[in-house]
């Protein structure tokens, strides 16, 4: 016992520097903390999408260098081209991420052509939005696939090289379905919620290797206005309000340069994912059902084939 009470009281201040320093990145400007990415390259998988495409032009304009991944050749070259008009080097590659041994090969490729990689951005995801007894089997497979088993893949191409220098930076673009189940995204809940189940494993392992500079960021949004969920209603946009793909990707830029652990957007869900650590869970979904979640879902066209 008094060996507890001695390393808390250690650790006591380190703790309270850490909520004083959480609290700064918030009213600082991001200018006056910002850690610099020129020259770093970075990997952004589903690249040719509506946020991959603001990540990748907010890197460029960074001085980073950009490596884009996507299974759509011709979104990607269009990603690719506004990265070039801002001046940044850019590399793609074609890559169904959804395939162990495709990531593994295309990985090699990068390290060979291009070089290795300094912040990995998990970006890429797909959505059903069907009831789960309407939801094919090989749908959910592809789902878990895509969100959640190639984020392993890629960590484990390109997280060696970062914790063998001790320099490096994890995103994975989760969804605040990650933290609350949701009607018609059993599948797309239950990928987010492992992804970030892994990401924070991931994070706590780098401690526990003493790789304390590979930083990690995780970005939980709501509904971004990409198309992936196009006719999804929401009932009260004043309180949750719906986010360009404009301002997230600049969110999760500013979280990397800043090494923010944990992104919440809008910033209104954040007493969402509080609350929900100690409300019962029926007044959840009371909640959920004031908030129209309960139908939210119902005229879900989601994005094109052709998309």
């Amino acid at each position: 016992m008094s060996y507890f009470i001695v390393e808390f009281i250690i650790l006591l201040p380190q703790m309270l520097w850490e909520f004083v320093r959480s609290g700064l990145r918030l009213v600082l400007p991001v200018s006056w903390i910002a850690k610099s990415v020129v020259g770093e390259r970075v990997l952004i998988t589903g690249a040719g999408g509506g946020l991959g495409y603001q990540i990748a032009t907010e890197f460029a304009r960074k001085g980073a260098e950009l490596v884009l991944w996507d299974i759509n050749d011709e979104l990607n070259s269009k990603t690719a081209d506004a990265v070039e008009e801002l001046g940044a080097k850019v590399t793609t590659f074609k890559c169904d991420i959804s395939k162990r041994d495709e990531v593994y090969c295309v990985a090699e490729r990068v390290k060979k052509e291009v070089g290795e990689i300094d912040i990995l951005v998990n970006n890429a995801g797909i959505v059903s939005g069907k009831r789960l007894m309407d939801i094919p089997d090989e749908r959910i497979i592809k789902t878990m696939e895509i969100n959640s088993l190639a984020h392993v893949w890629t960590l484990k191409a390109f997280l060696p090289h970062m914790m063998a220098k001790n320099h490096g930076h994890i995103v994975t673009i989760a969804s605040i379905a990650g933290n609350f189940g949701l009607v018609r995204l059993s599948d797309y809940c239950m990928s987010k919620f492992a992804a970030q189940g892994f990401h924070e494993s991931m994070a706590l392992e780098m401690v526990a290797e003493g790789a304390t500079d590979v930083k990690f960021t995780v970005v939980n949004p709501y509904l971004i206005t990409t198309g992936m969920f196009d006719g999804v209603k929401i009932k009260y946009p004043f309180i949750i309000p719906s986010l360009a793909p404009e301002q997230v990707g600049r969110k999760v830029v500013n979280a990397v340069l800043t090494n923010q652990e944990v992104v919440v957007l809008p910033w209104s869900m954040n007493l969402f994912v509080y609350l929900k650590s100690f409300m019962p869970i029926q007044v959840l979904f009371m909640i959920s059902k004031l908030f129209g979640v309960l139908h939210s879902m119902d005229e879900f066209v989601g994005r094109s084939k052709k998309d």
